[in-house]
């Protein structure tokens, strides 16, 4: 199943390493960081796992639940907790899906043939609170995942989905925006009364810090 932004989060329930869950009551009114990795116990999955427990902080005053995968059971996963624990210097508390069969990394198409045939690959998805997929990444298993972007993604579309902007390459909290150009000037004035520059008439910046 090849899933794209916008689409639907196809719906699970299944073992963690708190409980079982399903996915959408579990994620309730909050966003959702989605992330695979191919096996327990290997070196980058380990200092992956570490940055987000270390980043619990920044996930939750986004209003963002982290939920972690491996193709591993439930066991496996909880002795490689200790592991992760010692090795970063974090406490992990938010869940790992056990998934030793596959089905969900199926399910969300992590399981790449000329990769591996049994390990998911580094996916990632954003997950609104209406449980859409807002955005899809997929590293290759030899690349850790750039935590610095995705909370910057999910910066923006919280940012977006509030004021109705799209942001420029490189943007970072606290920079000028885009008005986007299907929005007329006139509509951007009531929207933007601090004023906007505009540079072309389909670009207008807008600082909205």
């Amino acid at each position: 199943m090849s899933l794209h932004i916008g689409d639907t989060a196809p719906d699970f329930t299944v073992a963690t390493t708190t409980g079982e869950i399903s996915l959408h009551d579990w994620a309730g009114d909050s966003w959702v960081f989605f992330f695979s990795h191919p096996a327990d116990f290997t070196p980058v999955c380990t200092t992956e796992m570490g940055m987000t427990a270390r980043l619990a902080a920044d996930f939750d005053k986004r209003n963002t639940k982290p939920l972690g995968l491996s193709t591993d059971t439930v066991e496996e996963h909880l002795t490689w907790v200790k592991d992760v624990d010692e090795t970063q210097g974090v406490t992990l508390t938010f869940p790992i899906v056990a998934d030793p069969d596959l089905e969900i990394a199926r399910l969300y198409d992590m399981i790449h043939p000329d990769q591996s045939e049994t390990a998911a690959v580094r996916s990632v998805f954003i997950i609104d609170p209406k449980m859409k997929i807002r955005l899809t990444m997929t590293y290759p298993m030899s690349v850790g995942r750039n935590f610095d972007e995705i909370l910057r993604v999910i910066d923006s579309l919280q940012l977006a989905d509030r004021m109705t902007i799209a942001t420029p390459a490189d943007w970072r909290p606290g920079d000028k925006v885009i008005i986007p150009p299907s929005i007329p000037d006139a509509k951007a004035n009531e929207m933007f009364p601090q004023g906007f520059e505009t540079i072309k008439p389909y670009l207008r910046l807008v600082d909205v810090a």
